[in-house]
């Protein structure tokens, strides 16, 4: 028996999925419909479920053998690990129904904020209701949700919701709280409108963080969905490596144009990174790195790793050089590993505990020397210097890794090996 027999759709979303004795299978992203020719309600085909390795695959009804408030259970827990694809007539509920505008059979236009399906007596799930907001004006919507029967309103079929404007704003509130690489994940299953709205929706720095994740064709799709004012604030919010990465794939014009409207201070290292090919380590490097000067105690440069914003890579090392600190630096003294700082006293300087006896990388370095360089020093980090001995940034593994990968990694998920 299933235990709720009204299932808000919008409730669903990011619940665990487990199997019949327990076992976690992944989590649930979305619904699929069939939707009808006439106004009668759609038949629910089944879920989509994100497998821990981030593969999306999809799971009929008939598997599904009760919905709770807190979790979702199969009657097995052996699934079909195929990769799921949308055919035609297919409706993603969260991916496309939610703000969707409907039109109510007493004339009222509204938004849709959430849709319900229900268990029929022949045991097939139907979409039987619509929840929304009624609009006032082009952009506004006022009062309480309500909810119609599907029959009543219109607005919902294939070609009215690939054809009409949509905002995105309840789509992003499922969205909130998932990491960035789910979000692309997510949104390279959509459809390139529904993406295109969702990048309108999204503010500069969770969009930033996101296009970082994508691939390189959807970052480019988006990229050029933007206006080019935008499209240069993003870049401004990137990362220098990832903002140069994605540069270097648009064409010269393009490339030169979101350079110009970038601000000084952030096109700058990104102008620097381009020098370098993309498989050296001048090309890989980050150009902002933990940087003190060596009169900071250890207590700083621990205040420093704790940034939130930081990758587990790059925080695993602190770099210490005379002034300026802002790369390209002065000469370099050394670093300190987070290990180390962890076992001296908080006030003591970074000066007294510096490595200086590891080796750095040239920015020239093959990305085959980067692989071996990490390999034999089994760090995560590594230092790029110039002939003068400036610092210019920093490798981290997840760099080179990202280069290793085949192209399409991003889209293809983890494997199950």
């Amino acid at each position: 028996m299933v235990a709720v027999n009204r299932i808000y759709i919008a409730q669903l979303a990011g619940l665990p999925v487990f199997g019949p004795d327990g076992e976690p299978v992944g989590k649930a992203r979305d619904v699929v419909i069939s939707l009808r020719i006439d106004r009668q309600p759609p038949r629910v085909l089944g879920m989509v479920v994100e497998l821990v390795t981030r593969r999306r695959i999809f799971v009929p009804m008939l598997r599904v053998t009760s919905i709770e408030p807190n979790a979702v259970t199969l009657a097995t827990g052996s699934v079909n690990l195929r990769p799921f694809h949308q055919r035609v007539n297919e409706v993603l509920v969260i991916g496309e129904l939610l703000d969707a505008r409907i039109t109510v059979d007493d004339g009222a236009t509204a938004v849709v904020v959430d849709a319900a399906m229900e268990l029929t007596r022949t045991r097939d799930w139907r979409m039987v209701r619509v929840a929304g907001r009624e609009r006032t004006g082009r952009f506004s919507l006022k009062g309480p949700v309500q909810v119609w029967r599907w029959e009543d309103v219109t607005g919902l079929s294939v070609n009215e919701i690939a054809g009409q404007p949509q905002g995105a704003q309840q789509l992003v509130a499922v969205f909130e709280g998932m990491r960035a690489a789910d979000v692309a994940h997510a949104l390279h299953e959509l459809p390139p409108k529904r993406r295109h709205e969702v990048a309108d929706a999204l503010d500069d720095e969770r969009l930033a963080d996101v296009v970082e994740e994508l691939s390189e064709e959807d970052q480019k799709g988006i990229l050029s969905h933007l206006d080019e004012e935008r499209a240069a604030d993003i870049l401004e919010a990137m990362n220098p490596d990832d903002a140069a990465d994605l540069l270097s794939e648009l064409a010269e014009g393009t490339k030169d144009r979101l350079l110009e409207l970038m601000e000084p201070e952030e096109s700058e290292p990104v102008r620097r990174l381009l020098k370098y090919s993309f498989d050296t380590a001048g090309g890989l490097m980050t150009p902002e790195p933990i940087i003190l000067t060596p009169d900071a105690t250890i207590a700083e440069a621990l205040a420093r790793v704790r940034n939130p914003d930081l990758t587990p890579a790059l925080a695993s090392m602190v770099f210490v050089c005379r002034s300026p600190s802002a790369t390209p630096t002065g000469r370099y003294l050394g670093c300190v590993h987070i290990q180390r700082l962890l076992r001296e006293p908080p006030f003591d300087l970074v000066a007294g505990v510096l490595d200086t006896d590891l080796t750095y990388l040239s920015p020239n370095a093959s990305l085959s020397d980067v692989t071996r360089y990490f390999a034999t020093y089994n760090l995560v980090c590594a230092p790029v210097l110039d002939e003068a001995e400036h610092l210019l940034g920093a490798v981290t593994v997840d760099d080179v890794l990202d280069h290793l990968l085949p192209d399409n990694w991003r889209e293809t998920g983890l494997s199950h090996a």
